[in-house]
């Protein structure tokens, strides 16, 4: 069969590209990759550049406003199977989601997905997602075994745990600027089913929140709750938890979806909107308190029933803020940023806490560290950059991180305070690869 002519860099392309937040959508020359085998003469040909797959990155990682993405989409074939180890190999174009549905049936499943199943392969290994089971499994990054990496000076590498490890650890979680991920080989893990036990236990304040993820670790694989993010530090929310079940529920389950059919002139998340919001959807949610069987889905992607939700924000778009502080100060630091965030008046209506496992971390700038993570959206607004400043001090200040892959404003001192292994990482940077983020947080 013959392959497809290289992509050739003529900046003919240039389109508006925007990611999940949709604070702006600056023009790029957008390159089309849908041969694994022609990779390398298309970033030779042209530079500086960063991948691009479903665009759910939150701010600038996954963009290069006036110059080059390679949109990785097309790269969605799967590659082989071994039905008896669970070793897939496809490459960095598939989405987790046409992952989970193919395997299911066959009894095997990817160990960790993010929020949501909208997410590149290549996406989640150069993010280094993580899922609400961290502490079970780790980040995706651990159940990589091997990747092969394109690099934008026609070099192909193959690396992994066992073999280039200092290159595949700055790989894992490196943003995409170590070169474009092109395939990858995963361990999937065997499963019963779609189904999962899960239970909602309404809480009070930040020690029951902590108590409840104690006592939950070790009989519960999946952990996550949801916060009134108007309430403070006297917080109230819900606690849920899932553990894998073979049961079912002796019903076929159906995908339900609904989309925002327009971007409404204002945010619809502001002052008005977010206390009755939070007060309703407490009160309905903790009448489903209780133990139930559920499909997997709308357990673990609650968000992605509501196609576009992101155009809520309005036409200036939005922030999303997700820190993590070690579980030591983890308590005061959360109970610090909860005040600050209910005296702002800011807010979301999805405000999610939860903690992270003892884990070492699966690459040199992964996000994950043992502790609490605490993720809020916020609406582009003067008084969310004045309450970002305030919740900077508090993170920083409790030894934590914010993500990069939600981040569209952190200050360059916090990153690079915050991020040690930044020098390290360094040595194995493609100096092709070049994004807003990098150019914002690294110089270049």
């Amino acid at each position: 069969m013959q392959r497809p002519a290289p992509v050739v860099y003529s900046g003919a392309n240039m389109r508006p590209v925007s990611s999940w937040g949709r604070l702006g959508a600056a023009p790029h020359d957008v390159v089309e990759l849908t041969d694994r085998h022609a990779v390398a003469p298309a970033l030779a040909g042209h530079h500086p550049g960063i991948a691009h797959g479903l665009g759910r990155s939150y701010g600038d990682a996954c963009l290069n406003a006036g110059g080059v993405l390679w949109r990785t989409v097309g790269l969605d074939r799967f590659i082989a199977f071994d039905p008896d180890t669970g070793r897939l190999t496809c490459e960095a174009g598939v989405v987790l989601r046409d992952i989970s549905r193919l395997m299911i049936p066959r009894a095997w499943n990817l160990p960790v997905v993010p929020g949501t199943q909208w997410v590149t392969v290549g996406g989640a290994i150069a993010n280094d997602v993580h899922g609400k089971n961290h502490h079970v499994v780790g980040t995706f990054g651990e159940h990589v075994r091997r990747l092969r990496l394109v690099r934008t000076t026609g070099e192909t590498i193959d690396c992994g745990p066992d073999q280039n490890p200092e290159l595949f650890a700055a790989t894992v979680g490196g943003l995409g600027l170590t070169g474009l991920i092109t395939e990858a080989e995963l361990q999937l893990r065997p499963i019963g089913g779609p189904w999962l036990e899960a239970e909602t236990v309404a809480f009070s304040g930040l020690d029951d929140f902590f108590a409840l993820s104690d006592e939950s670790e070790a009989a519960w694989e999946h952990t996550v709750s949801w916060i009134d993010c108007t309430s403070g530090s006297s917080v109230r929310g819900l606690f849920m938890r899932a553990r894998p079940s073979s049961g079912g529920t002796g019903r076929p389950w159906h995908e339900r979806s609904r989309r925002i059919p327009i971007t409404p002139p204002v945010s619809m998340v502001n002052g008005l909107s977010l206390r009755p919001f939070n007060a309703l959807y407490y009160c309905l949610s903790r009448r489903r308190t209780g133990v139930r069987v559920v499909h997997y889905e709308p357990f673990l992607f609650p968000l992605d029933s509501i196609l576009d939700w992101n155009r809520l924000y309005g036409p200036k778009g939005f922030f999303q803020y997700q820190s993590v502080v070690p579980r030591a100060g983890a308590l005061g630091a959360t109970r610090d940023m909860l005040d600050a965030i209910a005296r702002s008046g800011e807010g979301s209506f999805l405000a999610v806490l939860k903690t992270f496992g003892a884990r070492p971390p699966a690459g040199l700038l992964s996000f994950p560290r043992e502790g609490a993570t605490l993720a809020l959206d916020f609406r582009n607004s003067r008084a969310a950059s004045g309450l970002f400043a305030r919740l900077d001090e508090i993170v920083q200040a409790a030894g934590g991180r914010l993500y990069p892959a939600k981040d569209a404003r952190m200050p360059r001192a916090l990153y690079e305070a915050t991020y040690p292994n930044l020098a390290a990482f360094a040595a194995h940077r493609d100096p092709g690869m070049s994004s807003g983020l990098s150019r914002r947080l690294m110089g270049s």
